[in-house]
């Protein structure tokens, strides 16, 4: 009966331990996590405080870091836990990005590399470009200029990827506020990366991976029985293809209207 009241002590004491120790491991890794937050958090209001320029590309990247800076203490106020914190620090690493652009734009050295954002995987523009997308011309390019004032410094949006770099109008913006692709977006967004340009900034690593996923998929579909086709039907009046109001008179209005109206 002794050996019995022993063993139970023993593992209820080898319990209570293990539960301290795994509570002060979590606590440890909450404060660590808190602390690197809060050091980049502070970094970039330290950039925010004492950068200031007139031209278009600085005032537009320090209005960026400055909205990072106020999202970012938001976060910090309210995480509770080391996931919430990452995101407190991903967003400071955000506006810091915004903020070296700024110190570009000005002219002085940028400061050394910041740690790569989570969804920075879309390159970065390495030339100039310029497209007309239903009568309107949009520019994009890796240096800062009063035609191209809006820096974005690279990542998923809604599923594709936007490359780092400086442009004429904040286009990705809708996708970013939606979750999800306009029709006019998507039209810039083809027109600015279509496969045309073929510069190794961007295209080289993002198109040779489409065209892997989509050779993938067409070989899984040709692999299959196609089946009968069946009557194609006729075709009928073909009217505007798809695109609604997009032509004409109608450019402002529709949604191409609607995806650029609030945003430029």
């Amino acid at each position: 009966m002794g050996t019995w009241i022993f063993l139970i002590v023993l593992v209820v004491a080898v319990v209570a331990v293990g539960a301290v120790v795994v509570s002060a491991r979590r606590k440890r890794e909450l404060a660590d996590a808190r602390e690197d937050a809060l050091r980049w958090y502070e970094r970039l209001g330290g950039q925010v405080m004492n950068l200031a320029g007139d031209a278009p590309a600085v005032r537009q990247a320090l209005a960026d870091a400055g909205e990072r800076y106020t999202a970012a203490g938001a976060q910090l106020e309210r995480s509770t836990s080391v996931r919430q914190y990452e995101l407190v620090r991903e967003t400071a690493l955000e506006g810091l990005a915004y903020a070296r652009a700024a110190r570009v734009a000005l002219g002085i050295d940028p400061g050394p590399d910041l740690p790569p954002l989570a969804g920075a995987r879309a390159g970065r523009l390495t030339r100039e470009r310029e497209v007309d997308v239903q009568g309107h011309r949009f520019r994009a390019g890796p240096n800062p200029a009063d035609a191209t004032p809006y820096y974005y410094p690279g990542g998923q949006v809604a599923g594709r990827g936007v490359p780092a770099g400086w442009y004429s109008e904040p286009w990705w913006k809708t996708a970013l506020v939606a979750g999800a692709w306009g029709v006019g977006s998507l039209l810039v967004f083809d027109a600015l990366f279509s496969p045309s340009w073929g510069d190794s900034g961007y295209d080289a690593g993002y198109n040779a991976g489409f065209d892997q996923g989509y050779d993938a998929g067409t070989d899984a579909d040709q692999s299959g029985d196609g089946g009968d086709p069946g009557d194609g039907g006729d075709p009928g009046d073909t009217g505007d293809a798809g695109f609604g109001d997009f032509g004409g008179d109608d450019f402002g209005g529709g949604d191409f209207g609607g995806d650029f109206g609030g945003d430029f």
